[in-house]
């Protein structure tokens, strides 16, 4: 019968099979060629002290027993062809995951994405970073994979309650991630893994008889009596079907408009705003272990901070050891940042969103646009920040303690963001309140985290896509729309969800309801 244990070690040991075994045999009273094998199964770091450890479980097998390897595999979907179609819009991880789950319950999923395919995609952003032109439906939160194909690949989730986490994680691996995601307390895949696995998703639901349709960008939505018959896509192709997944995600405010303008329920919803800081990724690791130099057995080093602030919590999202800063607007006249890190997390700098929760009392200067009115709130920072960088996909930027003592920085260093920045005062970008609070947010930072105050660091403004500014009710029980039967309104895009993981689970679950809907 396999041992488990739960070890803590130094990297050195945990980051070397050789090493581990030694130190098991010599906790198991064992000698080292008793042990056949070792299998990690859950790793975490543990910075809390100077010396730093690595916090495992393991399993061993002993010389006179079987190694059992886990083994992923897929689900026992159906060919769906014929099937009956529901329409899923969005091919996002929420439109995927529901898709999947659709096949795997004999119902045909027609995907409709505005956008491109995760190759075409990469011809607009690039165009976005080095032209500072914005394609409105193919950029860093439109098209296949959403916006977390090209962000950062974050697979923590703190919605345990939600659904089956570890579902979706072998569902990943199944598709191409590395089993190290079942294993890390903060699982992570990487924007260079991300596109491929997508990929393959995609080629999954096409082989059982699903579709997957780019460049079908839903425009209108065929309501008779309040119930969905289907779709318009692209003002002109008429695609019917009774049942409506809408995974559209947060910043798709055309389907909000039209939601609203057809008066399908919808709801202002409180969300988080702020900007994106960046400082060296050898900072970050210093503050958080302790050292000069991390040295070859510890990955680049994450922050999480949280602070109230004038009774509003401020706090890090998104953070992303060893990452860069993306230009995350999806629509000219606006700019928006973003973060992401590549598996290996190996860039020299390490950038996080810094926010401030805001209430639904903020909106109130934009109260005439009703339930539009956080979207609008949003928007207007958005632009304003365009202006004041000089109406290109350039950002406005600033010092950290600079911002913190209201003083334009003489000079901005190159930062990770590739369409470059402005020297902006950013108390020019947000309204007062907002600024107050981030400026003794700061410096209440660098007491938790000493060193963390510095002029080193780079503010970029704004990150301003953390949820969705709006909220499509839906019944609890059976996820459909309160008002139009038929419509599921899903994940991140509904308010309903925010991250990779949420959003996946969320996918599922609408799926499963509505196919119990119709049986």
């Amino acid at each position: 019968m396999p041992q488990e244990l739960q070890l803590q070690v130094l990297p050195e040991v945990a980051a070397s099979a050789e090493l581990l075994t030694q130190y098991v045999a010599k906790l198991t009273h064992s000698s080292v060629q008793d042990i056949k094998h070792i299998t990690i199964l859950k790793r975490s770091i543990d910075a809390r002290q100077r010396s730093v450890k690595i916090n495992l479980k393991v399993q061993i097998f002993f010389a006179d027993e079987d190694v059992v390897h886990r083994e992923i595999q897929f689900p026992n979907y159906k060919i769906v062809k014929d099937a009956t179609p529901v329409i899923v819009v969005g091919a996002g991880p929420a439109g995927y995951f529901a898709a999947l789950q659709l096949i795997e319950l004999g119902v045909k999923p027609i995907v409709l994405e505005r956008g491109k395919d995760v190759r075409g995609r990469r011809r607009d952003l690039k165009a976005i970073n080095r032209d500072h032109v914005v394609n409105p439906d193919s950029n860093y939160c439109f098209g296949e994979g959403g916006a977390g194909t090209y962000s950062d690949g974050k697979l923590y989730t703190r919605s345990k309650k939600r659904g089956d986490v570890n579902r979706i994680l072998e569902l990943l691996v199944a598709f191409g991630a590395t089993q190290d995601i079942l294993v890390e307390a903060h699982p992570h895949i990487g924007t260079n893994k991300l596109p491929k696995i997508m990929e393959d998703m995609r080629y999954k639901i096409i082989e059982f008889g699903g579709e997957v349709r780019f460049e079908n960008k839903v425009t209108d939505f065929i309501i008779k009596g309040n119930e969905i018959h289907g779709v318009i896509v692209n003002n002109d192709i008429t695609i019917e079907a009774k049942k409506v997944i809408l995974a559209t995600g947060h910043s798709a405010r055309d389907i909000f408009e039209l939601l609203d303008k057809k008066q399908v329920l919808i709801e202002a919803k409180p969300f988080a705003l702020g900007v994106r800081a960046e400082h060296p990724q050898t900072l970050i690791d210093s503050i958080q272990y302790s050292c000069d130099y991390r040295g070859d057995f510890l990955p680049p080093a994450p922050y999480s901070i949280v602070k109230q602030v004038n009774g509003r919590g401020m706090y890090s999202f998104c953070m992303c050891p060893g990452g860069v800063i993306a230009p995350c607007a999806t629509a000219p006249g606006e700019v928006v940042t973003n973060g992401w890190s590549p598996s290996k997390r190996d860039q020299a700098t390490a950038n996080s969103g810094i926010v401030v929760e805001l209430k639904l009392e903020d909106f109130k200067p934009f109260q005439k646009f009703g339930a539009l009115a956080g979207m609008e709130f949003q928007k207007a920072i958005e632009q304003k920040a365009f202006y004041l960088a000089g109406e290109t996909q350039r950002v406005p930027a600033q010092r950290m303690v600079d911002f913190s003592q209201s003083k334009v920085s003489e000079n901005i260093p190159q930062t990770s963001y590739v369409p470059g920045t402005t020297s902006v005062e950013l108390g020019q970008v947000f309204p007062g309140f907002l600024t107050q609070i981030m400026r003794q947010g700061f410096q209440d930072f660098g007491k938790s985290m000493r060193g963390y105050f510095t002029n080193e660091a780079i503010l970029h403004a704004p990150e301003s896509r953390t949820s969705s500014p709006v909220r499509i009710p839906r019944d609890e029980i059976s996820l459909e729309h309160l008002q139009v039967k038929g419509l599921y309104p899903c994940a991140e895009g509904a308010g309903y969800a925010g991250g990779i993981i949420s959003a996946a689970i969320d996918g599922e679950k609408c799926a499963i309801r509505c196919v119990e809907s119709m049986f």
